[in-house]
């Protein structure tokens, strides 16, 4: 792996935010060692997870939440979508992988229920209840991604194999044409 920022000591009680206690525990269970990174500043976008990291936008696991209608009625469920903050989600694809009739964005409130996290920190783990989850293919090209971490100061360092097994996951083509 490349080298990482080292994790900064607690700003603000950080350290024992709800959200970060989480994802350190759901890391912990599943045997990976605590690599959380508390930043500088906020980091709600991969832009700026990314400035903040001295990355690429295309190293950031962006985790987006959208609803997915399943064919034949019924109600819509919550998907979990882990894809490179260089793409822009392709509604009509994940629709396609997951074998539904379609897939719209989540309202902040949908995402609070589905994952217990506030938009700007949905980390890929954690949640009140496994989430159906794709892992964009793309973050597959690069040794180390980052992952927000429960909070939008926090985030911690992964591979694209680490949170397919971490999230029970599938590898898919998440977004069509080039990088935004």
């Amino acid at each position: 792996m490349t080298e990482q920022p080292s994790p900064s000591p607690s700003r603000g009680d950080l350290a024992d935010h709800p959200g970060v206690t989480r994802v350190r525990a759901a890391l912990a269970a599943a045997g990976v060692p605590d690599r959380v990174v508390v930043l500088d500043e906020h980091a709600r976008t991969a832009a700026e997870a990314a400035a903040s990291l001295g990355v690429g936008p295309a190293q950031i696991a962006s985790s987006l939440v959208f609803l997915a209608t399943p064919h034949g009625g019924g109600g819509p469920f919550p998907v979990l979508v882990l894809a490179s903050g260089a793409h822009r989600v392709d509604t009509a694809l994940v629709a396609g992988v997951l074998g539904v009739a379609a897939v719209g964005r989540a309202t902040p409130d949908d995402v609070r229920a589905a994952t217990g996290y506030a938009i700007g920190g949905v980390a890929p783990v954690g949640h009140p209840r496994p989430l159906p989850t794709l892992v964009d293919a793309d973050l597959a090209g690069h040794e180390q991604v980052w992952a927000a971490a429960g909070h939008p100061r926090t985030v911690f360092p992964t591979s694209h194999d680490e949170l397919v097994r971490l999230t029970g996951g599938t590898s898919a083509v998440v977004a069509a044409g080039p990088a935004r």
